[in-house]
């Protein structure tokens, strides 16, 4: 009887150690928010929007030039999004804040890859910034007073008073896109060095540290090289076992820049892999696979969506040197003009979905998704 009973203390004693081992053990969220706080976040203005692991939003405030990482609680992993088809989005937005839409702009649109729900920034002209989620077809505030979060302010940031040579507030530019991507958030904008363009690495969680570089690119519809315009919008290419930063400017050159020289305050020379045309300007960029290939996918402000091939990128081994003298042409890598225009935003819903906002013929801004495939 003495032999069973200690045996059956034994498995008892184990059972718990084992319980308790798995309590102890902190979950891959509990690691990633150690350092988070409970508070006002004290944003001031939400120029971009991107997910990390865990249901993490990344938020950009050039007024603060910080980068806030919020926990959304929202991390309920779901496989599959509902359809989306929505119209008169601007129109609902300022209903759920009970203002007007000539009081709203809709700065950035971001889909959390575990819930598959869809957020959106807005900036109210009083100067309150928010959050909002997409539920249905209603939007509920995401708090940003009463919020677990931590942040980090950008080194070097553009000053608050600058102007460029046509007189225009410069801070807005002080965060122009920002992405996470294997453990750091990824960062343009400008700063306060003689050349401001900058791309910056910074880690996460927050530590404080963060590495950046000044950039440099040929700007083939200007004919010169340019260091002040901050990148628009961008992703991260892998060519040949390499990280690289895709960067797209204004007017439209695409660059490369190796994603392992982003550090130590250096001055990087990108390589132009193409002139997309004169008198436009980048507005988002994504990338997925299909049919077992990789297509970036860009929409911009007076062109349809650009769609590139991997391939296309990766093969193209020159560097653009030399003006564009016509206007509108494009040089360079090749690219498709899909068939939508006015596309204002747009992210990856899920594993066969996108979801985009566009502005119709019709003046209507609508939310959509549409299948991979036909993309």
């Amino acid at each position: 009887m003495k032999r069973i009973t200690l045996g059956i203390f034994f498995i008892a004693t184990a059972l718990v150690v084992l319980v308790a081992s798995k309590e102890s053990t902190p979950s891959t969220n509990d690691i990633l928010t150690s350092n988070f706080i409970e508070g006002n976040t004290g944003i001031a203005s939400i120029n971009a929007l991107s997910f990390g692991p865990e249901g993490i939003l990344f938020i950009g405030d050039s007024k603060n030039a910080a980068i806030y990482a919020l926990d959304t609680k929202d991390n309920a992993s779901v496989a599959t999004s509902e359809r989306i088809g929505i119209g008169e989005v601007d129109e609902k937005i300022a209903a759920s804040l009970g203002t007007t839409t000539d009081n709203i702009r809709i700065t950035d649109m971001a889909v959390n890859p575990v819930s598959k729900a869809v957020y959106f920034s807005v900036n109210v002209t009083d100067g309150t910034p928010v959050i909002l989620k997409l539920k249905g077809e209603s939007f509920e505030n995401v708090s940003l007073t009463d919020a677990s979060f931590s942040k980090i302010e950008l080194e070097n940031a553009i000053a608050v008073d600058a102007k460029d040579h046509r007189n225009r507030p410069q801070r807005v530019w002080a965060i122009s896109d920002l992405r996470y991507h294997d453990g750091n958030v990824l960062v343009s904008g400008l700063s306060n060095k003689e050349f401001s363009s900058t791309f910056r690495s910074i880690p996460f969680p927050f530590k404080g540290n963060q590495d950046y570089a000044s950039l440099e690119i040929w700007h083939a519809a200007h004919g010169k090289y340019e260091t002040h315009a901050p990148i628009k919008t961008f992703d991260v290419i892998k060519i040949e076992g390499k990280d690289y930063l895709m960067a797209s400017y204004t007017c439209t050159p695409l660059v490369l820049f190796p994603m392992e020289d982003i550090k130590g305050g250096k001055h990087l020379k990108g390589r132009t892999v193409a002139e997309l045309g004169a008198g436009n300007s980048p507005l988002d960029m994504i990338s997925f696979e299909k049919g077992g290939q990789q297509y970036f996918f860009m929409s911009n402000t007076n062109r349809p969506i650009m769609r590139f091939k991997y391939e296309t990128i990766a093969d193209f081994k020159d560097t653009m040197t030399e003006p564009v003298t016509e206007f509108g042409v494009a040089t360079g890598v090749a690219y498709d003009n899909l068939p939508m225009v006015n596309v204002l935003q747009l992210d990856n819903l899920d594993a066969e979905k996108v979801v985009y906002m566009q502005r119709t013929s019709s003046g209507d801004l609508i939310l959509r998704s549409r299948p991979k495939r036909w993309m």
